[in-house]
């Protein structure tokens, strides 16, 4: 064998077969760079050179990943359209020679293979995967605003076929070695142990001309083995009117989901269709001129903006001192296995950790058991987890109605109802049974300080703030009293991190970030329903600005006496700031709950029905049915100018370490549109002044609920942004 070393690749060459190594120095991930194009080159010309080397076989010198894209902070410093197009077209012109380099390359794919890494395994001759959990291959592109700029949106559709293309693409979606082969993205699928050694077997045969792959069935074999797929495929991929229908619905789909606020997959649906009706060069001229356009765009910017900030909480411990390291936890105890509990449970199962839940009873103990494995089920159902794998996990379940147990855990997380004098009693009970064990309450506005009042140790006493459905909400808040052990902290950070959440750590106080910024949103969308605004505009206006859902939906969603529970503790806290209307008390009256009870703001109780407004809440509000027509702009900016002002609060008095993690808890916990960047990147976007002259034309309109924070008119006269 011989050997050669680049700063970016390592080369062994055996039996005529060279394996090229990809493995930038220094970092966990392979990233590709103009540096790395560039040798990549110079590596094929030495190779094509070389007599002795009849095939090539790519792979990943890193332990766990092949490459996980361009390098971000390329895309972020382009000066303009034309130098991102331009690296567009240098990276589509390398993998253009790869794909016609006059040996045979084989990737052998391991691990994260997504983006720029997948556009680099496709121009390869044959792909070879490792059947492992770890190796995920996709285009996630779209995620950050742009779209694949080195031949992805052609060469994938040529692979895979339009539809299945469209689907992975215009969503960003990764998919695991089982479905890459189903669909054609891979050749073969191997146990990690023999991948390189089946890729280098694969180049040899090819390097032979041995033909690795069946002939293409013709349609009469296609039509016996899957008829309904086959007819589809022909109806709307092998003809002119059915691909215009194809793309046409595609196009509609898209806009129904974005509302236009997201154009990458619009300019990606562009790209594959200029490929497919006017051929590989002119896909590919439209693919970089889109890509340039895109990767300067304010969308972009603001993706970008959020990929990089969850970066660096990756790397935070969660305090001011970066040494400082949390205690490893072994297990984790539960009070309480309900929606959240369960939840709870889940996650931290799904990370191999134990859990112990304690319940009031054994029914509820049942239902525990029942929430944690319905939750595995339904990753079943979808392929994502077999049933092995299930039973292993929640084998790492145990519950009861009593402490037993607890005395061990590292970490206890209370879920109980929100009841300070109740929380307390968990504590103490808590505190004689584990003194040393790190006590966090899941409270969604009580001060932690004030739960912490009833402890012996209080800087082991934290609260970790999670998100309904916890299985799915992304964001763990992590409230720290100024008595909190940094350990404590750092340990709650690490398991969150482990449980697979992005946490932001904030200071104590009534609402903490989260709860408090979102009450005066949802303040404001009250009054103007006490105003006269249909629940329809209310929700419309904040979904057409960018949120998921709007206020009145969530307010269902969550529960109305959740809602109000919330409120008083924030009315208490703050004043008539934060006072909600008396007519909200006669839709509790009522007897609206919001989804859980089958009645709120929208009618529930027959699925197949599409949800709408439930007139009779008009008839205990001011105005009654008659609605009044209130500007959606104006609903916009007045809910979101609450939240925004809310959060300049929290940071100003310390709640909120920084901007950046102000963006991603609203993002995250919020729902706050992620193409805006989250509030501090709005007011960067829309300008200090600017935002500052409107908190004030409305100041003067409805008083001191939009009195503008000091933070804003301090940045509005410097200038200064929020984000450098």
């Amino acid at each position: 064998m011989t050997t050669s070393e680049w700063k970016n690749y390592r080369v062994d060459i055996q039996d005529g077969v060279a394996t090229v190594l990809v493995d930038v120095p220094g970092e966990p991930v392979n990233t590709l760079s103009r540096e790395t194009g560039a040798e990549f080159g110079a590596v094929l010309d030495a190779l094509e050179k070389d007599p002795a080397v009849k095939a090539l076989v790519v792979a990943s010198g890193k332990k766990d990943g092949f490459v996980a894209g361009a390098k971000i902070e390329m895309l972020r410093d382009v000066k303009d359209a034309a130098e991102a197009a331009e690296l567009s077209r240098d990276a589509q012109a390398g993998f253009d020679r790869l794909e016609k380099f006059g040996k045979p390359v084989v990737a052998a794919v391991h691990g994260a293979c997504l983006g720029g890494g997948l556009e680099w395994a496709m121009a390869c001759h044959y792909r070879v995967v490792s059947n492992d959990k770890k190796t995920q291959l996709g285009l996630p592109e779209v995620q950050l605003g742009v779209i694949p700029g080195a031949g992805g949106t052609q060469r994938l559709p040529r692979l895979v076929g339009i539809a299945t293309a469209l689907d992975l693409v215009l969503a960003g979606k990764t998919v695991k070695p089982k479905k890459a082969l189903a669909i054609g993205l891979v050749d073969e699928s191997v146990p990690p142990a023999l991948l390189l050694e089946v890729a280098r077997a694969r180049a040899r045969a090819l390097a032979d001309g041995e033909k690795l792959r069946p002939a293409a069935p013709g349609v009469v074999d296609r039509l016996k083995k899957d008829p309904q797929a086959t007819l589809q495929k022909m109806a709307l991929e092998e003809n002119f009117l059915g691909r215009e229908v194809l793309f046409r619905q595609a196009r509609k789909t898209l806009l129904e989901k974005t509302k236009g606020h997201y154009p990458a997959p619009l300019a990606a649906l562009e790209a594959i269709q200029a490929g497919i009706e006017k051929g590989m060069e002119a896909g590919l001229a439209t693919e970089a001129r889109l890509f340039g356009d895109l990767a300067v765009s304010p969308v972009a910017r603001e993706l970008m903006g959020i990929f990089f900030a969850t970066t660096a909480l990756k790397k935070d411990n969660g305090t001011a001192d970066p040494s400082v390291k949390g205690r490893k936890v072994e297990s984790l105890g539960i009070l309480g296995g309900g929606l959240m509990g369960s939840g709870i449970a889940y996650v931290t199962t799904n990370a191999g950790i134990p859990v112990r839940i304690r319940e009031k009873d054994d029914a509820a103990v049942a239902r525990a058991f029942a929430a944690v494995a319905g939750i595995y089920d339904g990753r079943v159902k979808k392929r994502s987890l077999d049933r092995l794998e299930k039973l292993a996990r929640m084998r790492l379940l145990t519950a009861g109605t009593g402490w037993e147990g607890m005395e061990r855990v590292d970490v206890l997380i209370e879920a109980v109802f929100e009841d300070l004098k109740l929380k307390q009693e968990m504590l103490r009970t808590f505190e004689t049974l584990n003194p040393k064990g790190i006590f966090a309450t899941n409270t969604s506005s009580i001060p932690v300080g004030e739960i912490a009042a009833a402890s012996a140790h209080p800087e082991t006493v934290l609260g970790m703030h999670y998100f309904s459905p916890v299985n799915k909400m992304p964001l763990l808040e992590v409230i720290v009293t100024p008595r909190t052990a940094d350990e404590a902290t750092a340990t709650a950070v690490a398991l969150g991190k482990k449980q697979g959440k992005t946490v932001i750590v904030v200071g104590d106080g009534p609402g903490f970030f989260t709860s408090r910024v979102l009450a005066p949103y949802m303040n404001e969308a009250v009054m103007l329903l006490l105003e006269g605004a249909s629940v329809e505009d209310l929700d419309a206006a904040l979904v057409g600005f960018g949120f998921p859902v709007g206020p009145m939906t969530l307010l269902d969603e969550v529960g109305i006496d959740v809602g109000a529970k919330v409120a008083k503790v924030l009315h208490g806290a703050f004043g008539e700031r934060m006072s909600v209307p008396e007519a909200m008390g006669k839709v509790l009256e009522s007897g609206r709950l919001g989804r859980k009870n089958g009645k709120g703001f929208y009618t529930y109780g027959d699925p197949k029905k599409k949800k709408a407004v439930d007139e009779t809440v008009y008839d205990v509000l001011p105005g009654g049915r008659k609605r009044k027509r209130i500007d959606r702009e104006e609903i916009a900016q007045r809910c979101v100018l609450q939240m925004v002002n809310e959060s300049l609060l929290t940071l100003g008095e310390g709640i909120l370490r920084s901007a950046r993690d102000g963006d991603i808890g609203a993002v995250f916990g919020l729902g706050f549109p992620p193409f805006r960047g989250g509030p501090f990147r709005w007011i960067d976007a829309e300008g200090s002044a600017r935002v500052l002259e409107r908190m004030r034309r409305l100041e003067g309109r409805f008083g001191t609920r939009f009195r503008p924070a000091p933070l804003l008119v301090e940045h509005a006269a410097t200038g200064k942004p929020f984000h450098g």
